[in-house]
Parts: structure tokens; C-alpha cells; sequence
């Protein structure tokens, strides 16, 4: 099989290919691009390959623009750094994905997928799409209510600073410092809030970009967090999430 290589990271490109080499002679690198544009004229002037290895993130947008522009029948592999709407839109396309770092065994299960596939057949674009601005546009709820003795009061999400888990018990603590226990666990929270607005840190706790006052590095790969109210805890951001925070953060 031939294969083009689109991804804007110099070193993540090498070391595709490094495993494409070392584990599947049969397959033959024959084009590495970094851009829509560069991939685009790629496209549009050379023969298709079999495959493309096609990371989301390009260094001038999203890899989505190239599927807009240009009816693609290679079959395609997706490289991503974060397991988002973009993953299941290219899951309801019929289209693998690997996350980064690329592990061989899935590298592997790509592979034979791909080979299974008949070249010729475009990729349907329009139900990427519409999967796409499906995630998009879902709607997360804006408000809630908490129970204070015989009292029931509605509370807005905008006004939540962040979530914690003391004791076994779950609290939400406002902008203002109100401390309301809740019954909902830290896993049903995170499904019905924006995720724009809001980041799990870790098992404990999940807080609002608006109580964000600074970050600072800590022992352990963790980031330690500072936050308006200021918790009763120091709050920190589990080493395994601190990459998709900072991504999100940014």
C-alpha cells in the first residue's frame, strides 16, 4: 500500500514513519504534508494514495477543511492528541483513528482495516459533518437545584465556581462561597455540563474556567490550582489530565 503522512509536528511524522518501516514492509510512505493547504495541493496533483495517516490539528486548522475542499478516496486513518467530538464524528464516517502516542497494536488494527477496505469508495462527508455539528450543538443543562431543609433552590451553572468530592459526599461551591451538598456524582456532572466551561481535574473534583485565578506546576507532574473562592482543599489537576487541561485552559 502507498501512503501519505499528514501531521505538523516534525518529530510525531518520524516517528510514523519509524513504525511504518520497522513493522509493515508493504507499505510504501510516499508523501508527508503539514497543512490544509500543502495537503490540498498534494491532493490535487499527485495520484491518491491507498492510505493517509492524517492527524486533526494542522498548522493552519483543522484537517476537516481538506474533506471540504476535495472528495478523497483513500481510505483514511485519523492521529489525534484528544479523544473529542472529532473521534465519533470519524467513527460515524467508517473511518479509523489513532491516539497519540500511537500505540502498534491499534496502529496494526488500522492497518487491517484499511486493507480491507475498496479503494474508490469517498469518504461521506456530509454525515461527518453533520455528526460534527451534531456534538456541537448539544445542549448541556444551564441550571440545577439543591435541597436546604424544606427549602428547594435553583441554582445557575454560570454561577458555580467548582465540584468536590469530601468524604464521600459531593459539594458545589459558588462564586460567592455557598457551599451546597448535592446528590449527583462528579461522573453524571460531567456529562450534563459545557464542557467549554467546566474541566474534571481528577477524581474529586471539577472546576470552572471563571474560578481559574492561576496554575502553578507541582511535584509529581500535577498542577496545583488557584482558585476564587478559595477551597478548604488545595484543589490540583490529576499528571494524567494535565495536558488535555492546559489544551482546554488555552
Amino acid at each position: 500500500m502507498t501512503a501519505l503522512i499528514v501531521e505538523d509536528e516534525a518529530m510525531a511524522r518520524a516517528q510514523l514513519v519509524k513504525l511504518l518501516s520497522n513493522n509493515f514492509p508493504d507499505i510504501e510512505v510516499i508523501g508527508q504534508t503539514d497543512s490544509i493547504c500543502s495537503t490540498l495541493d498534494y491532493l490535487e496533483n499527485k495520484p491518491e494514495p491507498d492510505v493517509i495517516f492524517m492527524d486533526v490539528e494542522l498548522s493552519d486548522g483543522d484537517c476537516f477543511e481538506i474533506f471540504r475542499h476535495k472528495q478523497v478516496s483513500s481510505a483514511v486513518i485519523m492521529t489525534t492528541a484528544y479523544d473529542s467530538y472529532a473521534v465519533k464524528a470519524f467513527e460515524a464516517g467508517s473511518v479509523d483513528y489513532l491516539m497519540k502516542p500511537i500505540n502498534l497494536r491499534n496502529l496494526e488494527r488500522a492497518v487491517e482495516r484499511c486493507r480491507e477496505r475498496v479503494k474508490g469508495a469517498p469518504l461521506d462527508v456530509e454525515k461527518i459533518i453533520k455528526a460534527i455539528n451534531g456534538a456541537q450543538s448539544k445542549n448541556y443543562r444551564e441550571r440545577t437545584i439543591v435541597r436546604v431543609g424544606d427549602k428547594i433552590i435553583p441554582i445557575k451553572y454560570t454561577d458555580v465556581a467548582y465540584f468536590v468530592s469530601e468524604e464521600k459526599s459531593n459539594y458545589m461551591i459558588l462564586s460567592d462561597s455557598a457551599k451546597y451538598i448535592i446528590d449527583s456524582s462528579l461522573d453524571a456532572l460531567e456529562d450534563e455540563l459545557n464542557p467549554d466551561v467546566f474541566f474534571r481535574i481528577g477524581r474529586g473534583g471539577i472546576v470552572s474556567r471563571n474560578a481559574i485565578r492561576s496554575v502553578e506546576r507541582y511535584y509529581n507532574g500535577r498542577l496545583k490550582l488557584y482558585l476564587q473562592p478559595r477551597p478548604e482543599e488545595e484543589m490540583f489537576v490529576s499528571r494524567s489530565r494535565v495536558d488535555d487541561f492546559l489544551q482546554w485552559l488555552d
